[in-house]
């Protein structure tokens, strides 16, 4: 059985190319009401705003993949990107983590919650 894990970088980057897609999606229906100029417009607005939001995404994990510190996978030996406490390697899935304290813990993203830490301190 496989792990069904995923890095949060290859997540947000799978969210950005849905609304590429579903942009030109919502585009190409608008298509159909060309004899309706008032809808043709809006569908097309409406997929060019999806588009622009997709490329402000793929800006944004740009941005934070540079902050991302590179690691070599352990499992599978090649290089990967972590983001927080607990994440996935982008390659063969494993959970990784830096924390000493969550080494043998079964795998939560809830790990990288600062309210998870706040509620751990107070018990």
């Amino acid at each position: 059985m496989g792990l069904k894990y995923s890095s949060k970088i290859n997540k947000i980057r799978t969210v950005a190319l849905g609304l590429i897609f579903a942009g030109m999606i919502i585009m190409y229906i608008g298509l159909y009401f060309r004899n309706i100029e008032w809808l043709l417009v809006t569908f097309m607005i409406l997929g060019l705003i999806a588009i622009g939001l997709s490329t402000v995404i793929y800006l944004w994990i740009g941005m934070l993949s540079t902050k991302a510190i590179p690691i070599e996978c352990p499992e599978c030996g090649r290089p990967t990107k972590m983001l927080g406490r607990v994440d996935a390697c982008m390659h063969c899935k494993q959970p990784l983590t830096f924390d000493r304290n969550l080494e043998g813990k079964e795998f939560d993203e809830k790990y990288n919650s600062k309210k998870y830490w706040k509620e751990q301190q107070d018990q």
